[in-house]
Parts: structure tokens; sequence; C-alpha cells
């Protein structure tokens, strides 16, 4: 069986390192990203079954990034679950008018984010 593809993208190094670790030892293959425009880079070419993407960061943010992989019609369907330490629910709203699946709030705890992951990408 092929492995699930997954793009972490995070402006914090260590955040990123230790998703990619997590989503590694679930068995994933994982790309990461850490700003914006990077991230539509990497899934230009990964074309991932998932991506994680923060909102806070440099040169293009996570609201900006989803909006424009929405746009293109190969990416549309991909699972999309944003990382941020902002839960208020406006910031939730918004992540979810530009086409989120989903929310994580930081500080989160790896088996959420990991159950969240299986349940979108399993289905």
């Amino acid at each position: 069986m092929e492995k699930k593809k997954i793009l972490a993208v995070d402006d914090e190094p260590n955040i990123l390192m230790s998703i990619e670790f997590i989503l590694e030892m679930e068995g994933y293959e994982v790309f990461t990203a850490r700003d914006g425009e990077e991230a539509l880079d990497v899934a230009e070419r990964a074309r991932p079954d998932l991506i994680l993407l923060d909102i806070n960061m440099p040169r293009k943010d996570g609201y900006e990034v989803c909006r424009i992989l929405r746009e293109r019609p190969y990416m549309a369907g991909t699972k999309v679950i944003m990382l941020t330490a902002k839960g208020q629910t406006l910031e939730k709203k918004k992540g979810l008018e530009v086409g989120a699946d989903e929310y994580v709030t930081k500080p989160f705890s790896a088996e959420d984010l990991l159950e969240k992951i299986r349940t979108m990408i399993e289905s």
C-alpha cells in the first residue's frame, strides 16, 4: 500500500521537527515547508493527501495559502488542517471560509493531531 503524503507547514523549526517526527513514526511520507510561498511550491510538486497549515507565517499566511490551493482544481480536494495558536471563534470561522477542513489549536497533543489526521485521511 502506498504511504499517505502529508505536507507540514510551520515557520517554527521546533514545531515542524516534532510534527515531522510524529508523522514519520506513524508511517506517513512527510514533506515540510517553512513559509507560505514554499508551501505552495512543495504542494505543487508533492501533491499531498493532507496539509497541516500554520496560519501566522512569512511570505503568505495560512489563510492565503489555503485560498490559493482551493482555486487550483487538482488541489481543491486536498484536506487542510489549520494549525494555530489562535483559537478564537473568528479565526476559526475565517479558516473554514477559505476552505480549511479542520482546525487544531496549539499547543496540541500528538494523539489529538494524529486522530484528526487519521479521520480525514483514511476516509
